[in-house]
């Protein structure tokens, strides 16, 4: 996984200048559905978003989809350690990293954008000052106040009038405090005055009445102190003031009144359309209700964790109708292509025996005589006296035979064919069998392959990918396909056409997320009898029988109930054994006969 920067939630995953987490980029397989199964996608961490694209290269085309993480909630999975979901409301993202050291980095740097997302934050109150957001709320209010009364004419003229109301009031207000505020003053300086005339009279004794009259020289008396006045008060009339003042509030209360009788008036009309609103949404909740056990009753579940594997959410009789209902919907459609299809004829030059004869020269050739050998040995012995061979299905000349073997809870049944068909040599068999050039012609099963490398005339690496079977998860397989001509020791023996398919390694097709890798070991073993034609006639394909032998270990490389296996092998194998050699059939019908 290439990755713009490291993220493990230290002081590093933090830009020094603006404080936030850094960006994160890299590649994480992404759970799309039940067909498509995990895609790698190239995923972004950045001001608290995680987006993704279908490649690095597609960025400048927009993202595919987005996430806000500040009420994300990122969940580890249990059992797969690569594994993480990230749940924002309904929406789930199902994630995997390349290993667990990737993905505990994902996580830590998904929570620590979490942490700077804005709610509780210290960034997020540097970024949002309580004056903005008072604003802000102050403006939402004016602006749902407005619009909620936009019909109400009358209700808005009395709260303009509550307005003015407020304008009077305040005026009055604070005339009446420059009032209060001047008492206060002239209060103050009398009681100034008080205590030094109380020092005075201590020190020089007079009449009680000396201290409050000055003999002028023409004998007439005057006041010490004239009469002290506060400050400000001139021209305010208090009492008109506080009549006035009266008046408004009266006025307030009158109007406050009138404002509740309207919106009493109206209450019915908003109740009304409340109760519809009401009745609106449970219609809308049932019918949520009603689509979600739908949904449960339906066996396509939307996630990853109804795969296959040993902690499903599925049990193994759905699991069981599952496969069997996607198994037979691929017959439909397979029906209706063979139907429609108009074969086109292949013009695929079979080459002379002896080129298959000979052991090849490559890196592999060691391994292929080994297999060859070991097929020889043991596929044709006879399984009369094995016990541990038991025949699961018998129509006509086919047979199929199973041995039950089971290692770590996988099933691994090899699995032996038998069968014989007329009209066709084993040389013939073998090359269809082995020809990429037509394999999609009789192979239903396969979604695409392609040839890896040649390694000589008669053997080829091949990579291919079946198509999925849900719950099942995808299968792909990587494998030297051969084949051999044995000659007989014996010369009353036929010889053996054998092709031998099994599973190896290569720089250029390495495992990925998106398939589960199976390994395979087959055989298709052939032999051509012929009975002599009646007098001197040219042999036909009425004189040939070919006797097919084909055998089969398969490991699925993940689990899967035992049961589903076993049965879809039971079902799909003799599928396949007819489907081919009818191929055979028609492709060779009205051709010369080729030993």
């Amino acid at each position: 996984m290439s990755e713009k920067s490291s993220s493990s939630g230290s002081e590093e995953d933090v830009d020094p200048e603006s404080g936030q987490p850094v960006e994160l980029g890299g590649v994480l397989s992404k759970w799309t559905n039940y067909i498509h199964g995990w895609q790698d996608r190239w995923v972004v961490l950045k001001n608290n978003t995680l987006s993704y694209y279908k490649s690095e290269d597609e960025r400048e085309y927009g993202c595919r989809g987005s996430l806000c993480l500040s009420k994300a909630v990122i969940t580890p999975h249990e059992f797969d350690e690569c594994r993480f979901d990230i749940s924002v409301n309904d929406s789930v993202w199902y994630l995997r990293a390349e290993d667990p050291e990737h993905r505990l980095q994902w996580i830590e740097s998904i929570e620590l954008h979490k942490a700077e997302s804005g709610y509780g934050s210290e960034t997020s109150l540097r970024r949002h000052g309580s004056m903005l957001s008072l604003t802000s709320a102050a403006s939402a209010l004016s602006a749902t106040s407005t619009s909620s009364f936009k019909k109400g004419h009358r209700l808005r003229e009395k709260l303009a009038e509550m307005e003015t109301f407020r304008d009077i009031l305040c005026r009055q207000v604070d005339t009446l405090q420059k009032y209060f505020d001047s008492c206060a003053d002239v209060s103050k300086d009398e009681f100034q005055r008080d205590r030094v005339v109380e020092e005075d009279e201590e020190e020089f004794p007079t009449r009680p009445d000396a201290g409050e009259y000055n003999h002028n020289n023409n004998g007439s008396k005057e006041k010490l102190f004239s009469p002290a006045s506060p400050k400000g008060m001139n021209g305010i009339d208090f009492k008109g003031e506080a009549i006035t003042f009266k008046a408004t509030t009266a006025g307030i209360l009158s109007t406050l009144s009138h404002c509740i009788e309207l919106m009493v008036k109206r209450e019915d009309s908003w109740q009304k359309r409340l109760d519809k609103e009401l009745e609106k949404r449970r219609r809308i909740e049932d019918a949520y209700k009603s689509a979600m056990n739908e949904l449960k009753k339906k066996s396509h579940y939307g996630g990853p964790d109804y795969e296959e594997g040993p902690n499903s959410l599925i049990n193994e009789d759905e699991f069981f109708d599952a496969v069997e209902a996607a198994l037979d919907r691929q017959d439909k459609i397979e029906e209706q292509c063979q139907s429609e299809k108009v074969r086109i004829p292949r013009l695929t030059p079979v080459p002379p025996g002896d080129a298959y004869s000979t052991i090849g020269t490559h890196r592999f050739a060691t391994k292929v005589e080994e297999m060859v050998q070991n097929h020889m040995t043991y596929s044709l012995q006879d399984m009369g006296g094995d016990a541990n061979w038991q025949l699961v299905i018998e129509e006509g000349e086919m047979k199929v035979y199973r041995r039950e073997v089971e290692e770590n809870g996988i099933v691994l049944d090899p699995l032996k064919a038998t069968h014989s068909v007329k009209g066709v040599t084993g040389h013939e068999v073998c090359h269809y069998f082995w020809d990429t050039d037509v394999r999609l012609d009789w192979e239903t099963t396969i979604e695409n392959f392609n040839v890896v490398e040649s390694l000589s005339d008669n053997a080829v690496i091949v990579y291919q990918t079946h198509k999925r079977v849900w719950p099942a998860s995808q299968r792909d397989v990587l494998y030297l396909s051969a084949i051999r001509k044995i000659l007989a020791t014996n010369e009353n023996d036929p010889d053996t056409w054998l092709v031998c398919n099994f599973s190896v390694e290569h720089d250029k097709a390495l495992p990925t997320n998106r398939c589960v890798r199976a390994k395979i070991n087959v055989a298709m073993i052939c032999q051509t009898l012929v009975s002599p034609p009646e007098g001197d006639k040219e042999i036909s394909r009425d004189n040939i029988l070919c006797k097919i032998t084909y055998v089969a270990n398969v490991n699925p490389g993940g689990w899967a109930p035992a049961s589903v296996l076993r049965a879809v092998a039971k079902r799909e194998y003799p599928k396949f054994l007819k489907r081919f050699t009818s191929y055979v059939q028609d492709k060779t019908a009205g051709k010369p006969i080729l030993f």
